[in-house]
């Protein structure tokens, strides 16, 4: 509440950050909604718009071509109100995540599935693993064992980003297409795995050393349990009582509830040293499906937190990234990520899918698609960084790599769409891939 205008010392302390509050969020929101338009007329992803704005915003542009520009718009005492705000954008946005996710994609799949994304994700681990090792005396921080350094770089390269190739393949037409399914199946169950091993780094670098980390973890999987088969019948038995007639075009008690279970997961899995993150994204997985005013729910509930509270998370990331801190070897060292980022994740992907009988052209889109990181990878960097698992040096190396990869898959997925169907004897597009 705005303090009174009269008032002096704390109270117009107070007024002041408050009104700091509310043009840094109205810039912010803005400029990220500017960038996404512009990376959505050219043929991008609007996500890859609102994480350069946040770069832009952040030391690397701003900050060094404007530093009392930057000190006025995002002042220290607005910061820690802005991120406030940005991580309460990124619970919901993982209990969106979590409520995307249809494991029935999965069905009729199984195998093609299980190979593809273990391969996509397992090459990845070790690749990122191997690299890991050399960067560690370099980019580790003080304090950081090396077993909890290395599974952390390991998850952070082999994720894939679900929300955003779920809207690339719908950009490019191939959402409802075999190809797609059986990219989003993948990423499904990548982004499963890449969450449960992020757990176990997580609760190893808690403390207590590898013995405290397999408490947590184990705790982690009784929450996951009880999420599974105590939440979640109950939540389906809740939907199948609502009234008959009910007028599920007002959701509000169901999003109430829905916010309320994702900041209550949240709360339950933060206390259990795992992170609050990893709650939310339970939540929305366990969250009944085919349930107008769930789906209502969630999408108002996307409708405001996505272009709104996200861009807080994006800011803040942009304050953590600063290209300056790199140095030449640094630079090398993010260029080896970005080659054994792609190579790993999409050679992984493409043998994955051959060795399961697909057609080359579709196990080589495969690959490309699963390259996409998006904004699940800035969560896991910025759950990196807060835990001290990495430094900003590695943390900008790996922004850069998540920026990259993310930009040029909807690129990628044109080209080779394109060479397929100027193929000679070539008679269906890429969509069609899958078909036979």
């Amino acid at each position: 509440m705005l303090a009174p205008v009269s008032g002096t010392g704390r109270a117009g302390q107070a007024r002041a950050v408050v009104g700091g509050v509310l043009v840094a969020v109205a810039v912010v929101v803005l400029a990220c909604a500017a960038g996404g338009a512009l990376m959505r007329a050219l043929g991008q992803p609007a996500v890859v718009g609102e994480i350069g704005v946040g770069i832009l915003l952040g030391p690397s542009a701003l900050g060094r071509a404007w530093p009392e520009g930057q000190a006025w718009l995002l002042p220290g005492d607005v910061l820690p109100r802005l991120g406030t705000l940005g991580d309460l954008g990124l619970i919901l946005f993982m209990f969106l995540v979590g409520l995307e996710l249809e494991l029935g994609l999965l069905r009729g799949l199984g195998r093609t599935v299980l190979v593809v994304s273990q391969a996509g994700v397992w090459l990845p681990l070790a690749c990122g693993g191997l690299l890991a090792l050399g960067m560690y005396g370099t980019f580790a921080p003080e304090g950081v064992g090396r077993a909890e350094f290395v599974l952390f770089v390991a998850v952070a390269l082999s994720v894939t980003a679900f929300p955003v190739l779920a809207r690339i393949l719908t950009e490019e037409g191939l959402h409802g297409s075999p190809v797609g399914a059986l990219a989003l199946a993948c990423a499904a169950v990548v982004d499963v795995v890449a969450w449960s091993l992020l757990a176990v780094a997580v609760a190893v670098a808690g403390g207590g050393g590898a013995l405290g980390g397999a408490g947590r973890a184990a705790l982690a999987a009784v929450f996951v349990a009880v999420m599974w088969w105590g939440v979640r019948p109950l939540l389906a038995r809740a939907a199948r009582r609502r009234p008959p007639g009910r007028d599920d075009r007002a959701p509000g008690p169901v999003l109430v509830g829905l916010f309320g279970g994702t900041c209550l997961a949240a709360w339950a899995t933060d206390g259990l040293g795992v992170h609050a993150l990893f709650g939310a994204f339970v939540f929305g997985a366990v969250v009944p499906r085919g349930v107008e005013a769930v789906e209502r729910a969630g999408e108002r509930m996307r409708e405001f937190a996505v272009p709104v509270l996200l861009p807080l998370f994006f800011v803040g990331s942009g304050l953590r990234t600063d290209v300056g801190t790199l140095s030449g070897s640094g630079w090398l060292w993010a260029g080896a990520i970005l080659v054994v980022a792609v190579a790993s994740k999409g050679g992984g992907a493409t043998v994955g899918a051959l060795l399961s009988g697909r057609d080359r052209r579709e196990a080589v889109l495969l690959g490309a698609l699963m390259n996409c990181r998006g904004v699940t990878e800035l969560v896991v960097l910025n759950v990196g960084l807060g835990l001290g698992l990495i430094g900003v040096e590695l943390f900008t190396a790996l922004v850069l790599m998540a920026l990259v990869t993310t930009g040029v898959t909807g690129p990628v997925v044109r080209v080779l769409r394109r060479r397929g169907e100027a193929r000679p004897g070539a008679t269906m597009g890429a969509e069609d891939l899958g078909r036979r």
